[in-house]
């Protein structure tokens, strides 16, 4: 054991590994079906490594924070700035009203117990469960005029409180949306989003259309068309109106034909039909004699995620988008905004920035990707040019500096890092083929950048944990429970009042804004439907981004209303 801490004290960086490798193996593993998250569980390695009386020196703890915070900005760019559907702006200046919530409730929290300003930054973070904004906290620390010694106190005191209340942070949250809002506002959860389904179009006409069913209930079938089939003499897209099944080829006189819509069908011909199973059986084959030909059916398919960057489809509908005369032969399985699934229905809209999941044949997906956006088709290689540029130019710029009553304010290399991520992936929806970075490769920039930052932040702050935990520990609880209710609170109320919400979204919209998919998860499971996440793409991207830049603005009122040392 001596041989191992005195290695570890002498290679530190082992002991950052040690703390990744623990935290991400216990981060997932469920208690009572809640589980802490990589991110605390990692903190909380990293301060018992940290007990060993190890350091970590040097600029890597940053280096790793402006990966992770422009990997966010990257992420929510597209529907930051371009993600307005019909409900938009409303969830826009929603989010905006609990944003100031979520900030003026753990200060004032902080400034009635007289925490100092590292305990009421971690106050906020674990309250708002926003790991991000304690980077952004500690550089206006650094730069803040403050001597060393209180500097280091100050920012060893973040990890106590944001370990101490980040769990009520992600546990309360959830709790309270999926359990006591429906109560407290008189909401029937489940019939709530059956109603708003059925005016999305779900149910047995949705069925009936095919536009929901995922690809895999899809296939290409072959027939032959007879003289008392009814359908001789008829162009192709005239003979099942209202259906979405498709003529894909026809073999005619031995020679095989692409069918276009307006392709005469003859006599004789045998043609490949596509579209779900059930239809093709009730629709198809009460009619057509099905065959066999293996030349015939030999149409090459392909499923392709595409980006969405289309002015022109920002908005429409999944039932708007299936008239289109590209989106022929054309199906949908999947859509993601903001990293969540959301409900396939035919009411639901298409924003830029969406990921859709399309399969058909290859010469029908090639069309409609033309029409949506960009083709993103799985790749190893990320833009590092890009990635670095891009974190450069946001961190020159973050660094410009205001005084403002003495104290020097500015956006930091963080919040440089964070505005470059938000304009250049936009930037992506006008010039998708610029700055690739791999879904793959942003998951590790986000979950890597911030576990590193928050591994160094619990080993440096070892020491100093356990003392600070004994002197606070019970009050900071408490004060957590309240900093992070009473905001979910105020923002259920005006959501549901205010802003008239539809009840069915609400809730979604309450855990975007508080960028808890958590609670969204567990509200998701109480109205045993995915309708909720329709509001939460908008308010997730507008409030990852507020939350991230009040830990700087939580920095400099703690400093001028509650004093340095609290």
């Amino acid at each position: 054991m001596d041989w191992l801490v005195q290695t570890l004290r002498q290679y530190p960086e082992l002991g950052l590994f040690a703390a990744l490798a623990f935290g991400f193996w216990l981060g997932p593993k469920k208690f009572f079906g809640f589980n802490l998250g990589a991110v605390t569980a990692t903190l909380i390695a990293g301060v018992a490594i940290g007990q060993l009386g190890l350091s970590i020196p040097g600029p890597i703890k940053s280096t790793f924070f402006l990966l992770f915070l422009f990997a966010v900005g990257y992420g929510v760019g597209p529907q930051f700035f371009a993600g307005l559907g019909k409900d938009g702006p409303k969830q826009i200046a929603f989010t905006l009203i609990v944003m100031v919530a979520c900030l003026v409730v753990p200060v004032v929290c902080a400034l009635i117990a007289g925490l100092d300003v590292g305990y009421a930054v971690g106050l906020y973070a674990g309250s708002q469960t926003i790991s991000a904004s304690i980077g952004v906290a500690t550089d206006q620390i650094n730069k803040s005029g403050l001597d060393a010694n209180a500097a280091k106190t100050m920012l060893a005191s973040i990890p106590v409180g944001y370990a101490v209340t980040y769990i009520f942070g992600t546990v309360g949250s959830a709790i309270i949306l999926s359990k006591l809002a429906p109560k407290l506002l008189g909401i029937d959860l489940v019939k709530a989003c059956k109603d708003y389904e059925t005016r999305l179009g779900g149910g047995k006409k949705t069925l009936q259309t095919g536009i929901l069913s995922a690809y895999h209930r899809f296939g290409v079938r072959g027939y032959r068309i007879t003289e008392h089939s009814g359908l001789a003499g008829k162009r192709c897209q005239d003979t099942y109106p209202g259906v979405r099944v498709f003529f894909e080829r026809i073999k005619r006189d031995g020679q095989i034909i692409v069918a276009q819509p307006d392709t005469v069908l003859q006599v004789g011909d045998l043609v490949a039909i596509s579209g779900a199973r059930k239809l093709l059986v009730e629709n198809v084959e009460s009619i057509l004699e099905e065959i066999e030909d293996p030349e015939l059916l030999d149409v090459s398919a392909t499923v392709v995620d595409v980006f969405v960057t289309s002015k022109a489809i920002n908005g429409k509908t999944i039932a708007e988008l299936a008239q289109l005369p590209e989106a022929r032969g054309v199906y949908l399985a999947k859509i993601t905004r903001q990293l969540v699934d959301i409900p396939l229905l035919p009411g639901t809209e298409i924003l830029r920035g969406d990921v859709i999941r399309i399969g058909g044949s290859v010469d029908h997906v090639n069309a409609v990707v033309k029409v949506l956006g960009y083709a993103d088709r799985p790749t190893d290689v990320s833009d590092i040019s890009f990635i670095a540029a891009g974190i450069l130019v946001g961190g020159l710029l973050g660094v410009l500096s205001v005084t403002v009553g003495g104290v020097p304010i500015s956006l930091s290399t963080s919040g440089g890092a964070l505005l470059a991520g938000l304009f250049l992936g936009y930037y992506r929806t006008i010039k998708p083929k610029f700055g690739q970075i791999p879904a793959p490769a942003l998951w590790v920039l986000n979950n890597l950048g911030l576990n590193v930052f928050i591994a160094i932040v619990g080993i440096n702050a070892g020491p100093d944990f356990i003392g600070g935990l004994q002197k606070l520990g019970l009050s900071l609880f408490l004060w957590g429970v309240v900093a992070t209710s009473v905001p979910l609170l105020i923002a259920m109320y005006v959501g549901r009042y205010i802003f008239k919400f539809d009840p069915a979204i609400l809730l979604g919209c309450c855990a975007g804004a508080r960028t808890t998919t958590a609670a969204l998860g567990m509200v998701q499971d109480a109205a045993k439907s995915n309708i909720p996440a329709l509001g939460y793409g908008m308010p997730y991207a507008v409030g990852n981004t507020f939350l991230t830049i009040w830990g700087l603005v939580i920095v400099i009122v703690m400093m001028k209303f509650g004093g340095a040392g609290g």
